[in-house]
């Protein structure tokens, strides 16, 4: 199916390499790129992990869901939060704007791409563990991805290609 608005979302855990991949996708593309993270920092002026100290992962979740309704881009590449996935609101809204992408990671690869979990801003529920964040949020990332493209071992490019190969399937970017 050819979307009209033309977007390619982005999905996947912390670690998965979104932004990465969504600023060398869109430069392919020749699309623009939207960070959720940093929209969400530019919108509050304060760095995710400044907000999940300082309100909690509640209040953190409230705000990225009110950011992500916020979109409204045609031809973007949009790297989205890894915990955008608990907003059924805010999935529902990046389908509606595009292909959704989930760049899946096993998680041994994803605790060794965490370095420092605490400057990170990863949203983890009070006395939940890295490996509880992961296995609750694997079927929310299936449920929601039109495509899902295995990243573990693989380097940026052969992901880029990957996606490359599924956009000119759906004609994302003509």
């Amino acid at each position: 199916m050819i979307h009209p608005h033309r977007n390619i979302i982005l999905i996947g855990m912390p670690g998965a390499g979104k932004s990465t991949v969504g600023v060398l996708l869109a430069k392919a593309l020749g699309m623009q790129f939207i960070d959720c993270d940093i929209l969400i920092q530019q919108q509050t002026g304060r760095k995710l992990q400044q907000i999940l100290d300082e309100d909690g992962p509640d209040a953190f979740r409230q705000i990225e869901e009110e950011a992500v309704l916020s979109l409204h881009p045609r031809h973007c590449v949009i790297a989205t939060g890894g915990s955008v996935v608990w907003s059924r609101a805010a999935m529902e809204h990046l389908k509606s704007l595009g292909l959704v992408v989930y760049l899946e990671i096993l998680y041994p690869e994803m605790e060794k791409r965490i370095r420092n979990i605490t400057t990170r801003g990863i949203v983890l529920m009070p006395g939940q563990t890295l490996r509880g964040m992961y296995n609750q949020r694997v079927p929310l990332y299936e449920q929601y991805a039109d495509h899902t493209i295995p990243c573990s071992g693989k380097d940026l490019e052969s992901v880029v290609g990957s996606i490359l190969r599924i956009s000119e399937e759906a004609y994302i970017h003509r």
